[in-house]
């Protein structure tokens, strides 16, 4: 029986994940939270999930190298360090980092890849979240994630080749880029919808998070096929098969 540890326990989605544990008949071998003992947690778990704060990534990851568990991170606001960090980390175990864990918005994610390869840039690809209003970065992690498979289907920078935040006389959208819009407020668990507008015509394709059960399910469904899975990084599409 796999034994899953949680960092960031303390939380709402560590209170929801503990809760799936149970749910899922697993073992649940405790949590701890930023600069709470997570040496200690990895050394007694089989494996570790993340949702702390991207400040605590570091001193997780170096546990998880140290006891050579592996670990989901389910983590948002990952800059590109964190990322650096994620790659070292996968060279020693086994690392799947994601924006969302949902099962749902993973499938969206394929759906929208699709849609982008063969539509081609004539249709803009425009991203649209809603979450609650304690959420702190924006654009979410699963809009980015949404905007990174739409930017790898068409070949395109998913950062460069982007349009975030307009305001005032921004003229108009560049042809061919991947804009956002986040929006915040109440307890909205997470809505998504990625846009596809061409002259005459359009396609809206949307998730709903009706609550975060279902990110905690989708994260200890993905850290019990981690783990036992050779060192290396890897992805909601792998466990998938996506």
């Amino acid at each position: 029986m796999t034994n899953i540890g949680i960092y960031g326990s303390a939380g709402r989605m560590g209170q929801a994940i503990e809760a799936a544990i149970a749910e899922a008949g697993l073992k649940h071998a405790g949590g701890a939270d930023q600069g709470d003992g997570p040496a200690a947690l990895a050394a007694k778990a089989d494996v570790l999930i993340d949702f702390s704060a991207p400040d605590a990534l570091e001193a997780n990851l170096d546990a998880c190298i140290a006891a050579g568990k592996p670990i989901v991170i389910g983590t948002t606001g990952l800059q590109e360090r964190h990322h650096f960090l994620i790659d070292n980390a996968a060279e020693h175990i086994a690392v799947l980092q994601t924006g969302n864990t949902s099962l749902g918005v993973n499938m969206l994610s394929a759906l929208v890849a699709e849609a982008a390869a063969r539509l081609g840039e004539d249709w803009d690809i425009e991203i649209l979240e809603m979450h609650h209003r304690h959420k702190v970065d924006a654009p979410s992690g699963t809009a980015l994630l949404l905007g990174e498979a739409a930017a790898k289907a068409r070949g395109i920078d998913p950062v460069a080749d982007s349009e975030r935040g307009r305001d005032g006389m921004t003229g108009a959208r560049g042809r061919g880029n991947i804009g956002y819009a986040s929006l915040r407020g109440g307890s909205v668990a997470g809505d998504h919808s990625v846009i596809l507008a061409a002259e005459g015509e359009s396609i809206t394709l949307s998730h709903r998070a009706e609550n975060r059960s279902i990110f905690a399910r989708g994260a200890v469904k993905a850290a019990e096929w981690l783990a036992g899975k050779d060192a290396g990084r890897y992805s909601m599409k792998e466990f998938l098969n996506i």
